[in-house]
């Protein structure tokens, strides 16, 4: 089945040669780079992609139900989540003093800017690709053919769980009824209530939204609830004795190296989803004038109401008492102003319910970026990642965080599992999201190259640069030790753990992509070739598939660069492929 709105018409330096301008406005050729034109369904203008790239969806299969509201709460729904609740201890840990640390959650309201300066430059460019980071570093890098999908790909799977925002969860949820747990009651709890998450995906999208939305209200009042709490305490209004007391010579104390990088890490942590409704972009209605306003508004509305919710946990609660206190900043807050009764614990269950909203926001978000994994063909079993059926939501990339985040659950102790997974998390991201701002000058050089009329948004130099420079620090200086010694990080174990278990993941991906795209076709006489793979849903997905060398000529005349067919083949020559990766024949 051809592929809809591609038009076959190469230019003239199909040998390799350079070329400064498309031809036909369809498909284009420059050096060993192929570009071809695709039109989504979400009022987006025609785009350019690289050929290797995940085919565009013409209609999307989750329809067009994400608006201004769902973009604003999808993002502020997954930013407000554990962070703000769960890392004021350890940021005001690392930093060594009150006015330094509330200096950072401002710190990272302006990293968070820079980044999303760059995803809306690369929306502009890719209006009708879903995904994020996904579809930007395959367009980015497209050469090494497939080299930065399958790396991506395979840490964004195994790095998918949820299980540091489940605990504390669990937590709260126990601070609601007055119970210590213990580790095994904390683990119960948090993977019941994370199944319970992805159980109200499961079966309708729109009402997702919906669901999404109406927590992510919840969210804002329970932030705006605490920040005025923050306000009263301040003006003496309380039991508290001197809530004025930690803003008293409050840069008095100083950071370590280790600990301001520690600290760095748990803001970045805080401020991540402000990049989420870039992974729903194909479900979006003129989605980079969308994404400009209320992505801002979301980050903007996120930054005043941190700080505010600092300034109520120091005006509540002395020093010492917050750093104590490590994963629970707002309990204290509530303990110390409403007591341990019925406000008090009714306001545990809000931050609870908080939380909840956040894993529903990751998971509506991550689901689409891991389908789009599936849909670049470098992942077993593309059906089962592109397939919506048979309720039209991702059941595949559900199930697979689902089984992911249970593991990270049950396997990590429970003290430590947060902070462990939280930098776990933070330091490939960081990896790639120096990669994604180098990119976005890669990109800008090409499309000079091509000839191509400037993007719709255009992040300013310094933001790019300056992103590039953040990203940088977050990626050397975890390898400097705490002052404390090589067991003095914020787990019990060696404080780089996550810097070397991150790193790995990466060398096995880059291990696994010589092997199976140079070693293996090599020694058993086959080359890799793309297919484009049409559900019974109207999904679509590239195959990648084993071509005998001997076939190798007859393929690429009978397919295009995207993979459709040209021609029909007769049925001498038709022959199923042998999918790359599983070993199995796909009619």
């Amino acid at each position: 089945m051809p592929f809809p709105y591609f038009r076959h018409g190469r230019s003239a330096d199909d040998k390799g040669e350079s070329n400064s301008a498309p031809v036909d406005h369809g498909e284009v050729t420059v050096g060993n780079l192929h570009y071809v034109v695709g039109k989504a369904g979400n009022d987006s203008p025609p785009a350019y992609q690289e050929a290797s790239g995940a085919p565009v969806e013409t209609k999307s299969p989750f329809g067009y139900a994400v608006g201004a509201v769902t973009i604003v709460f999808l993002n502020l729904s997954k930013m407000i989540g554990t962070g703000i609740y769960s890392t004021p201890a350890s940021i005001l840990k690392g930093t060594g003093s009150i006015g330094t640390s509330m200096l950072y959650w401002f710190f990272g309201y302006i990293i968070s800017l820079s980044s999303l300066a760059v995803y809306l430059e690369y929306a502009s460019y890719f209006p009708n690709r879903s995904g994020s980071e996904v579809a930007y570093l395959e367009q980015a890098y497209p050469r090494p053919r497939y080299f930065f999908p399958v790396a991506f790909a395979v840490q964004t799977v195994i790095l998918s769980f949820s299980s540091g925002n489940a605990i504390v969860l669990a937590k709260y949820l126990f601070a609601t009824n007055g119970h210590v747990p213990t580790n095994w009651e904390l683990k119960g709890v948090a993977i019941a209530s994370y199944t319970v998450a992805v159980l109200l995906l499961a079966f309708h999208t729109r009402f997702s939204y919906r669901l999404s939305n109406a927590i992510g209200i919840v969210k804002l009042l329970t932030l705006v609830f605490i920040a005025i709490t923050g306000l009263v305490v301040l003006g003496g209004n309380t039991k508290v004795a001197d809530p004025q007391v930690n803003f008293r010579n409050s840069f008095h104390g100083t950071p370590t190296a280790y600990g301001a990088t520690n600290a760095l890490y748990k803001i970045v942590f805080s401020y991540a989803g402000y990049e989420n409704a870039f992974n729903v972009v194909n479900e979006v209605k003129n989605p980079v004038k969308k994404l400009k306003i209320n992505a801002t508004i979301a980050l903007t509305i996120v930054a005043i109401l941190y700080v505010m919710a600092n300034v109520a946990y120091f005006a509540a609660a002395p020093k010492a008492e917050i750093i104590a206190a490590k994963e629970i900043s707002a309990g204290l807050l509530f303990h110390h102003v409403f007591g341990s009764g019925r406000a008090s614990k009714g306001l545990n269950f809000l931050i609870a319910l908080s939380s909840f909203g956040n894993l529903i926001a990751v998971l509506l978000g991550q689901s689409r970026l891991i389908r789009e994994c599936g849909r670049q063909g470098v992942l077993p079993f593309p059906r089962f990642w592109a397939s919506t059926r048979p309720f039209g939501t991702p059941l595949g990339p559900y199930f697979v965080k689902w089984i992911l985040t249970v593991i990270m659950i049950v396997g990590p102790p429970a003290g430590d599992a947060f902070n462990f997974v939280v930098d776990l998390q933070v330091y490939p991201a960081s990896l790639f999201n120096v990669t994604l701002a180098v990119g976005i000058y890669i990109i800008r050089w090409r499309r000079k190259r091509l000839n191509l009329e400037r993007s719709s948004f255009r992040a300013w130099d310094v933001a790019v640069v300056f992103n590039i420079a953040v990203n940088l620090f977050l990626i050397v200086m975890p390898w400097y030790p705490p002052s404390t010694g090589r067991y003095g990080g914020d787990v019990s174990f060696w404080y780089a753990t996550y810097v070397v278990t991150g790193i790995g993941i990466l060398v096995l991906c880059g291990i696994y992509y010589v092997s199976w795209i140079y070693l293996v076709p090599k020694w058993r006489g086959y080359r890799i070739r793309q297919e484009v793979l049409v559900l019974e849903d109207g999904a679509q997905s590239h195959r990648l598939v084993k071509v005998p060398v001997a076939e190798l000529e007859q393929w690429d005349a009978t397919h295009n660069a995207v993979g459709n067919i040209l021609r029909s083949e007769t049925s001498s020559d038709t022959k199923e492929r042998e999918e790359v990766f599983v070993g199995t024949k796909e009619a």
